[in-house]
């Protein structure tokens, strides 16, 4: 039996809680109805388009980054359904593109408005977008520095039109009477970068070297057929253009010479030193593409099959590129590939990358998804870096797609194409005995903030090799790596358009292609 002020405090605490649940519901409604109010504001474009199926490819619509905001309202639900918006948002608005509209998108605005913090001031601000029909393509938030005691917050939002029009002068003005401080930010300039994947065709000329361009030193330099032979290449692949389909090679007696002494050196290797995804593709290739070892396959068979599968392509070029075009290519999903072979005298040797290593290294990784959305991620986070940025990403490329391990069970296996397409480095790299040097490679764990820093030597075998657990764990690792580079915008592949999303205006002024840098 219950004492009676035992029974008065139960009551009391009845009370108390039934006051809170009160509390906690009308909170919740409110958040309800921002909630409601973020959703149907965002998703406004998306709602007026005909609805299309969201692409499957790795690494399309990747949600545009938002900082949760702390106004007094559950910030997981508000930010969950923002993204969710965001996302839908770009992804109408990429699917109602034309391709004569550039890139498909309408114009942008951008804003700081800084806020005093209290109860119901993020539903305030979003209720002018939806009152005047603005369609908010970006929110970012973040705590303002200084202002003594109040507590107030910037807002960096982007929004669709431009100051001209009414609707948005309207919002404007209604905007300056809430917020304590109101700027219109500046299109940001940054390097120049494909906004379509026709605009591939403006770098895949600007090569550093072209197939014709050889040093004294290689093999083929006083062969003047092989040169002749060289350049017809060149000029085909100068020609090419990203709608058309690849030129067939018939291929001479000497080149499929040279293919089989790589392959027959090759062949017996891969079995013991290759990863299991390549090994799967390998034999993939061999069933669709024509793979053998008297046979090069043609590059148009083997895009057409990546297509189908993870959605890659080969693209012809005439040599190297900057690491910043080449990477660049990545985010389309497109891989460029040179189309000559290396001199029949040394077929064992080659001074710069030739089919054996696009075809037999690198094209059967990309029917492996994981590696496939492995390599556009730093395709995407290529897109407008930095000089800086770009040289980090590109030493992540080096240390991984050209020369990276992976571990299956106690053994170490390849997956760059650096490894793959040399018998000598293959067994190096992954044999305990690491035959062919004098001293063993040293194996670090992959982790691409190291790796972007490590510097590499291009013509001996690599004294640093970086070893992942598995595909996943190399993809998931080189995404968290991307994402906190200080990167200019987040940027996302549209397959179905082939076109670049980004989050936020820019201008693409620097290295345009046909302007002096």
């Amino acid at each position: 039996m219950t004492s009676p002020i035992h029974d008065r405090e139960h009551h009391k605490q009845n009370k108390t809680e039934h006051q809170e649940s009160g509390g906690n519901q009308r909170t919740y409604k409110r958040d309800k109805l921002i909630i409601s109010m973020l959703f149907n504001m965002l998703t406004r474009s998306w709602q007026r388009s005909r609805f299309m199926k969201r692409a499957t490819s790795g690494g399309v619509f990747r949600q545009v980054r938002f900082v949760s905001t702390v106004h007094h309202v559950d910030n997981t639900i508000i930010s969950k359904h923002v993204k969710a918006s965001c996302f839908k948002s770009t992804q109408a608005k990429m699917m109602h593109s034309d391709s004569d509209v550039a890139y498909g998108e309408n114009p942008r605005t951008s804003v700081l408005m800084e806020l005093k913090d209290r109860v119901g001031v993020l539903h305030d601000i979003l209720r002018f977008f939806w009152k005047y029909d603005v369609n908010v393509c970006r929110i970012e938030s973040r705590p303002s520095k200084g202002r003594g005691s109040d507590k107030r917050f910037d807002f960096f939002v982007d929004f669709e039109g431009s100051l001209d029009d009414d609707h948005v002068s309207k919002l404007m003005a209604a905007l300056n009477q809430e917020c304590t401080k109101l700027l219109v930010l500046d299109e940001k300039n940054v390097h120049w970068f494909p906004r379509h994947i026709s605009e591939l065709d403006l770098v895949a000329n600007r090569t550093l070297d072209a197939g014709t361009d050889l040093e004294s030193d290689h093999p083929g330099f006083h062969d003047l057929e092989y040169r002749q032979r060289r350049a017809m290449l060149t000029e085909s692949a100068l020609q090419h253009t990203y709608d058309a389909p690849i030129p067939r090679i018939d291929y001479t007696s000497d080149e499929i010479l040279v293919w089989s002494a790589v392959w027959d050196k090759l062949d017996g290797l891969w079995s013991k030193y290759a990863c299991k995804e390549y090994l799967h593709s390998l034999e993939l290739m061999r069933e669709n593409c024509g793979y053998d070892r008297t046979n090069i396959p043609q590059q148009q068979d083997i895009s057409e099959f990546l297509m189908d599968r993870t959605g890659f392509r080969m693209r012809p070029v005439a040599g190297l590129l900057s690491s910043r075009d080449f990477l660049n290519g990545l985010a389309f999903r497109v891989f460029f590939s040179t189309q000559y072979i290396r001199h029949h005298s040394k077929p064992l040797y080659t001074p710069e990358p030739d089919i054996c290593h696009e075809l037999l290294g690198h094209a059967p990784m990309f029917l492996d998804r994981d590696f496939a959305d492995f390599s556009q991620e730093i395709g995407l986070a290529s897109l407008g870096a930095s000089d800086e940025d770009v040289a980090k990403l590109a030493h992540c490329y080096w240390h991984s797609v050209e020369f990276g391990l992976c571990k299956e069970g106690n053994e170490h296996k390849a997956y760059g194409a650096g490894l793959l397409s040399s018998f000598g480095e293959l067994a190096y790299a992954c044999s305990p005995e690491h035959p062919g040097a004098d001293k063993p490679p040293a194996i670090k764990p992959w982790d691409p903030e190291v790796a972007s820093t490590q510097q590499f030597p291009i013509t001996t075998y690599q004294p640093v090799y970086f070893i992942a657990e598995s595909m996943q764990d190399a993809k998931l690792k080189m995404r968290t790596f991307c994402e906190n580079l200080p990167r200019p915008f987040f940027a996302m592949h549209n397959t179905h358009s082939d076109t670049i999303q980004i989050d936020r205006p820019v201008r693409r002024t620097k290295g345009v292609p046909g302007e002096d840098v």
